[in-house]
């Protein structure tokens, strides 16, 4: 049998769980030149709630009584392609459930556990999330040393990252995050320069708090919240500054409509905001991969793993990314 988590309701703002069933399917059958793949482990991420709405995006919503769109890694259980064998480790863009069929000329792609200290690493510090920041750091906003960059909802999966290659590149790196103990551990664990809560405090507050932090202004912004938090950074751009706008995590599950207040400041600022989108990159990350394993290597780039297990816990896992309860990238292990 095979276990598998649907989307059976529309969420309506924040995701309950009745918008979600688990039920046992029968195993998948295997797809003319393809693949059945057992998920080991899956990624948990904010962009997953943007699937779950019919609305226009990067990609198609996930169907009502689909399993949940997530990227795993995985074991072949079965094999129609003489370049996958039973066995063999990949990973891919496949759902929350045991088995996943795989068409002929999908995303899916062979790794070597055996080059990593552990298979996770391929969802964390060789994941979608850490390609994130690689790519809409060093090819978007293209970093210089000596210059100020501040990263929100730095103490995820991505900001983490972002900040510790700004620090790599020579930036002084600032970090939001929600509470002091994850604003200490940007500070001791990812070698932030310095970390603002912003918890419980207005955008006003929270805006004389990154000036005083960023005097000269915030050349490079790396935006992952939006809301509140992005009209207090707006306020304190540098001239020319650039904004790499990859996430809006605080307003994905409003009800009503979100703007940004200050977006004028773009236009005083003569400022550049430029949407990541990771997809783009597809073709270059073996490139990042290469830096990002020699800066584990040297010691220079920590990640952390919010590892929980059991398929039967995908809605509670998913919304550690919510409730800020999450430390590092979220993961699932199903198996």
């Amino acid at each position: 049998m095979n276990r598998r988590f649907l989307l059976v309701r529309r969420p309506n703002g924040m995701p309950v769980s009745e918008d979600f069933l688990l039920v046992e399917a029968p195993m998948p059958a295997l797809p003319p030149g393809g693949l059945i793949v057992r998920n080991h482990y899956a990624s948990l991420d904010p962009a997953q709630r943007g699937w779950m709405d019919d609305v226009p995006s990067y990609m198609p919503p996930i169907a009502l009584g689909d399993a949940v769109r997530a990227a795993t890694l995985g074991i072949v259980h079965a094999s129609d392609n003489p370049a996958f064998a039973p066995g063999d480790w990949v990973r891919g863009s496949h759902a929350l459930e045991d088995y996943t069929a795989v068409p002929a000329g999908g995303f899916t792609r062979p790794i070597d556990i055996d080059a990593v200290e552990r298979p996770t690493l391929f969802l964390s510090a060789l994941g979608g999330n850490a390609m994130t920041a690689y790519f809409g750091l060093l090819d978007v906003a293209r970093p210089r040393a000596g210059q100020t960059l501040l990263v929100t909802g730095a103490a995820g999966g991505v900001g983490s990252i972002v900040g510790q290659i700004g620090r790599i590149m020579g930036c002084r790196t600032i970090g939001i995050a929600g509470g002091p103990e994850k604003c200490r551990r940007l500070v001791d664990q990812f070698g932030f320069d310095a970390a603002i809560d912003y918890k419980g405090k207005t955008s006003s507050v929270l805006a004389s708090e990154i000036g005083a932090q960023a005097p000269g202004g915030v050349d490079i912004l790396f935006e992952n919240v939006g809301g509140d938090v992005m009209d207090a950074v707006l306020l304190n751009l540098a001239e020319r500054a650039r904004i790499v706008l990859c996430g809006l995590i605080s307003e994905y599950n409003a009800t009503g409509r979100v703007g940004i207040r200050n977006l004028w400041q773009i236009l005083v600022r003569r400022a550049t905001l430029h949407g990541m989108i990771v997809a783009d990159y597809i073709p270059r990350f073996a490139e990042a991969a290469d830096d990002i394993s020699r800066w584990l290597a040297e010691g220079r780039l920590h990640v952390e793993e919010d590892v929980q297990d059991g398929l039967e816990n995908a809605y509670p896992t998913f919304m550690r990314l919510f409730s800020g309860a999450n430390r590092g990238k979220q993961i699932l292990k199903i198996v």
